[in-house]
């Protein structure tokens, strides 16, 4: 949680869509985007991660992605196409003007981030790649139609199991099941080498029990400035750690 003022904007993602931003701080510019069925007040918001960049000099913009939070969410699966959450990271940089920022997100977010500097339409000094290995980037299609069976087989699943838990972060964070499934479709991969070309600077930080989107080192040791952090935790309980917020501020004010 934070006491710090958080500043609500909106911008027009692809198609006119209505993206919400969250900003707080002020300082040197940084995006972060958050993760699949999250949002910017539940990834970075809520557990002081943003508050920590904050006290170290950032100013924190954060995008709810389509069909997250309080962004748009059509049930059209026309609003969805493939590299819909890039094109609205790219209008967000173009209609708050950046020039010199940092570029991060956690799982889906880090995707996003991969997509945006790979278009040649991001252009950031620094990169966080958080809870992403490099399977997640190469391969990006719904593992084993995971995703979809929780989606279209809500309160069905035995408490306890994962698809439970995936269920319970679902109804936690208002998420909307029909945009959520089409988010499915914006997923594009991105080869090795496009990845390899990737030459700023990047931080990937991934619990030491996460394996939801391969390895995290791979992804580290294919690009040529990666460095790879470990902090404690799986997929979904990394994101809630202290030691996340921590990595990124070290990472960025070395």
């Amino acid at each position: 949680m934070t006491d710090l003022p958080i500043e609500k904007l909106e911008i027009e993602g692809l198609g006119g869509l209505p993206i919400a931003v969250h900003v707080m701080g002020s300082g040197r510019d940084l995006v972060l985007i958050h993760g699949y069925f999250s949002n910017a007040w539940t990834n970075w918001i809520r557990y002081g991660h943003a508050a920590k960049l904050v006290e170290a000099g950032f100013r924190v913009i954060m995008p709810d992605l389509r069909g997250h939070g309080e962004s748009g969410k059509p049930h059209d699966a026309a609003a969805y196409p493939p590299d819909a959450l890039m094109e609205d990271g790219l209008a967000l940089i173009d209609q708050l003007g950046l020039a010199d920022y940092d570029l991060g997100g956690y799982s889906l977010g880090a995707r996003t981030t991969v997509r945006m500097i790979a278009s040649g339409g991001a252009t950031p000094r620094r990169v966080i790649l958080a809870g992403m290995g490099l399977q997640g980037l190469t391969h990006t299609i719904d593992r084993g139609g995971y995703y979809t069976n929780v989606l279209t087989n809500l309160g069905t699943f035995e408490r306890g199991t994962s698809e439970w838990m995936t269920e319970a972060f679902l109804k936690t964070t208002k998420g909307d099941p029909v945009a959520l499934l089409h988010i499915l479709q914006t997923f594009v991969d991105t080869p090795r080498e496009e990845i390899a070309r990737i030459a700023q600077p990047t931080e990937v930080i991934c619990g030491a029990d996460d394996r939801d989107n391969g390895s995290a080192r791979e992804l580290a040791d294919t690009l040529p400035n990666g460095r790879y952090v470990e902090i404690p935790g799986n997929h979904m309980n990394a994101v809630v750690r202290r030691e996340l917020g921590e990595a990124m501020a070290d990472f960025l004010t070395a």
